[in-house]
Parts: C-alpha cells; structure tokens; sequence
C-alpha cells in the first residue's frame, strides 16, 4: 500500500522535499550572514520575526487566491516570487529590506504549502490519506535535514549558496507542475469563532500558541545565536539538523504513547523534561557534544508536542468542526510565532546568548504548568474516545492539518459517540 501511494505521489513528494531544502538553506543562511553584514541581534529578530508574519498572512490569503485563479497559476506566481527573493538578499544587504523580503517568502512558501497539500489530499482516498500524509512529512523531515549539509558546499559570505536554493526551489515546481494529477477545488472553510474554540480546549489553544514562540526562537534564531557564541558554520549547521532529527526520531515513540495514557499528562511531563534541559543550557558551559544534545532535546520534545496538542483537541472535536478548527488553532500558533524571534532577541540583548534558552526554557515551563492546571478542571476522555496520535509537521498548512484531523481514526470503535454523550464533565470550567 505505501508502495502504491508512494507511486502515485511522488512528483509532489519530490517537489516539497526540494522546497524544503530551499528553505531550510535560506532560514540558517540569514542568521550567519546576517552577523557578516554587521547587523545587531536585534535586527535580526525582526527580519527572522518577519517569515512568520508572512506565512499568518499567506495561510489566510491563499483559499481566497486558488478560488480565484487556479491551483496552477497560484503555484507558479509563489514559486517565481520565492526564487526571486532567494537571490535578492545578497544584492540588498539591509536588515529592513531583508525583513521585508522576509514578509515576501513567509506568504509565498504559506502559499505553495496550501496549494501543494491541497494536491495530496485531493490525490489520495479515505484508505492511503494517513500514509500519503505520513510520507508528506517524512520527506519534509529529510529535505530540511539536508538543507543543513548543503550550508557547507559555500562561503556564506558570498553569492553561491544563495542562488542554490534559488534554483533548487525553481526545479521543486517541474515534478508537480508536469504531474498528470488534476487540481483539485478548494472549498469554503468557515471559521469557528477562537472563543468558541477555547471553550472547547483551553490547553490545546495555550500550548499552540506557547509553542508559536517555541518553534520560531529555534528555527528563527537557532542560526543567530549560534553565530553569536562562535560556532562555525559546519558547527551551526549540525546543531539545527539536530533539532529537526531529534523532531523526526521522538515523534512517533511519543506518539505511541499519546494514544494509551492521559495527553495531558503527556504534554506536562514532556515541556516539564523541555524547560530542565534548556535551563541546564543556560547554566552549563557550552560544549559542542552538550548542544547536539539540547538541540536534539528541543526539536524532540516541540515537534510532538505540536501533534500531542492537535490530538488533544481533536478528541474534543465533532468531525464537522476539524476544519474549521485546525485553521483556528494555526492562526493561534502563528501569531505566537511572530512574537518568538523578536522576544528572543531582546533577552538576548540584554542577558547574552543565554537568552535564547533561557526564552524556550520559560515557555516550556508555561505549557507544563497549564496543563497541570487542567488536569484538574477536566477530566480525563474515554479512552474509547481518544483519537488516534498522527504526526503532524510545524510546517504543515490548515490543508494538511485538517487532512490528518480527518484522518485519524478512534482507538476503539470507529462509531463512538461523541464527547458530548459522555456522562463525565467535559466544561472547561468543571
């Protein structure tokens, strides 16, 4: 079966594992090159912070643009724009321009994401959807660890790898644009008002947005602050693909789990494990072996705390409301993305480099602390009712999310009754 849907994917499974590597080269490159061009650690918070304002925008933009003109059109308009920005930052080395473009790619790759996971979703039946979406970010996965490899093959001081990137993305967009797979519609999603969306699960709409900060400090600012403290640019390198091995290795072992104990639980014990080790970060000396270790850690525990919490939710959830429910809670992660790099940023400029740390290490301990919290103002779900745990990327799309969503089956009993049939307590205020 995964040989099946592996063959009949694969043009948009080759083309994202491209697009990935296109951008995870361009997101650590900034960061070292930014510190060659003399700007403070400041600017570049703003310039990283920037991505993610670019990408809220491109996730609320995008429908309204495939409705309009076309899955095709809308792919080829972003991915020119995408190429176009990669070789611009070279030629305009100002932090604001920089910050701006930014703005330009963080639309445009929100953009080819929607359209690209509209195409899988559209290309896959209820029975191979989960594999094809397994594979989806498994080539993610890979295509953002190689990225870091490529960082070596030039001087991030000059031209080439900038325009690598560039051209990896262009050729991205030949497999899917040639594949024979007819676009599909894009549908309407009406929104379900965010209130409405706390209501149903205060946990799971606090750590998406704790883990907004989370994910933009590390992936936004990991490069600068590795730049900061002198590690070279093979050393930077290695830390950031530890961070995206060490999301690929745990994902699943934690997701074993997620699906036989309490999530909350879960989520406490796991940002609990997070906030110890970014701490011992912040007061142990750095030695280089020690970071492997915490960047592993890091990306370890924050890539299955993003599904643990999209489960959790989705237990909660009627399957009518999954859509509408998985664009809120990524408009919640995305708006805690932006404040990440700025926030970290600033610690950094007033304490030093451990302040980079010290930031993910106070949100980890936040995200504990709440669902400590609710694990007293809820009970526990049936486990007839839970949800099965998928694996789900930070950087996947609504499409994609609420794909999964759709997904995931029940642990016991794909008929179970809804939350609602239940005779336990299920408000959040009990």
């Amino acid at each position: 079966m995964m040989l099946k849907v592996l063959g009949s994917t694969w043009p948009l499974l080759l083309g994202v594992m491209l697009l990935m590597i296109g951008n995870g080269v361009q997101g650590t490159l900034l960061g070292i090159r930014g510190a060659l061009e003399g700007f403070s650690t400041q600017q570049m918070s703003y310039v990283m912070s920037a991505y993610f304002l670019g990408f809220l925008f491109g996730s609320r933009m995008t429908p309204d643009m495939l409705r309009r003109v076309g899955h095709v059109r809308v792919f080829a308009a972003l991915g020119s724009l995408i190429s176009a920005v990669l070789v611009l930052y070279p030629v305009w080395p100002d932090w604001m321009a920089w910050a701006a473009m930014r703005v330009a790619i963080g639309f445009s790759f929100s953009g080819v994401y929607i359209t690209a996971e509209s195409w899988l979703n559209n290309a896959s039946s209820n029975e191979t959807r989960g594999q094809a979406l397994s594979l989806y970010m498994i080539m993610q996965m890979i295509g953002i660890i190689s990225s870091q490899a490529l960082l070596n093959a030039g001087d991030p001081s000059g031209f080439i790898l900038f325009v690598i990137p560039s051209i990896l993305v262009s050729v991205a967009f030949t497999p899917i644009l040639l594949t024979v797979s007819p676009a599909p519609s894009f549908e309407h999603t009406k929104p379900l008002a965010l209130r409405q969306l706390f209501q149903i699960s205060p946990l799971g709409c606090t750590g998406m947005f704790l883990l907004g900060g989370v994910f933009s400090a590390q992936f936004g600012m990991s490069a600068v602050w590795g730049t900061s403290v002198g590690l070279s640019v093979r050393e930077v390198s290695m830390f950031v693909a530890a961070i995206y091995v060490g999301g690929l290795v745990l994902q699943y072992p934690i997701g074993y789990l997620s699906d036989r104990v309490d999530r909350r639980k879960l989520v406490m014990i796991l940002s609990g494990v997070g906030a110890v080790a970014m701490m011992a970060a912040v007061v142990l000396p750095y030695q280089f072996w020690f970071l492997l270790l915490v960047g592993a850690l890091m990306g370890g525990i924050s890539n299955p705390l993003y599904s643990l919490l999209l489960a959790y939710t989705n237990d909660y959830l009627e399957k009518p409301d999954m859509a509408a429910a998985s664009a809120g809670l990524l408009f919640i992660n995305g708006v805690g993305a932006i404040f990440g790099p700025i926030i970290t940023g600033w610690m950094m400029e007033i304490i030093g480099a451990s302040g980079y740390f010290l930031f993910i290490g106070v949100l980890f301990a936040a995200l504990a602390l709440y669902a400590l919290y609710r694990m007293g103002r809820r009970v526990s779900i049936a486990d007839a009712r839970r949800r099965r745990f998928r694996a789900v990327a930070p950087t996947a799309s609504p499409v994609a999310v609420e794909a999964t969503m759709e997904a995931r089956g029940r642990t016991a009993g794909s008929d179970a009754s809804g939350p609602e049939s239940d005779g336990d307590s299920l408000d959040p205020a009990a």
